[in-house]
């Protein structure tokens, strides 16, 4: 009996559908959960044109945020942190125990920490002063305060 031989060529082509479906499938999964990762406080911050401030790159930064109905956020980090949020307090007294306890852990460590405030531009002038006098009870001797770029 003759063998009959195939005639055709090996395709060497990669078939790319199946990728392009996984891609496309992985885009809807990452276009659905993005609305759900926003964390932090939502601060409206005055608009104000002006420079950033130095940054000690080997300080902790303790960012505290002053939302619109006057209770405190705070975030512990290596940097500026605005999305997440450590831990909170109700009144100006919580927020100044909870600061001491941090400066005095850090000093205790041999860390310096830099504290950055964000008030939200609903809140008085007067709460946000109370925040500062708060903070130099609990020792901390320099504060810089976070405005939004106009």
């Amino acid at each position: 009996m003759a063998r009959i031989r195939n005639r055709r060529k090996p395709v060497a082509e990669m078939n790319v559908v199946p990728y392009i479906d996984v891609m496309l499938v992985l885009l809807v999964i990452f276009m659905v959960t993005a609305p759900m990762l926003n964390q932090g406080v939502k601060v409206d911050l005055p608009k104000v044109s002006s420079e950033a401030l130095p940054q000690d790159n080997n300080a902790q930064v303790l960012t505290i945020s002053i939302k619109a109905d006057k209770t405190y956020y705070w975030n512990m980090g290596s940097e500026v942190d605005t999305d997440t949020v450590q831990d909170r307090a109700l009144t100006l007294d919580e927020m100044t125990k909870a600061v001491t306890a941090i400066m005095n852990q850090n000093r205790s460590q041999g860390k310096q920490v830099q504290v950055f405030v964000r008030g939200d531009k609903a809140v008085d002038y007067g709460s946000v002063m109370a925040a500062m006098g708060g903070l130099q009870e609990a020792g901390v001797g320099n504060v810089g305060l976070i405005t939004e770029a106009p």
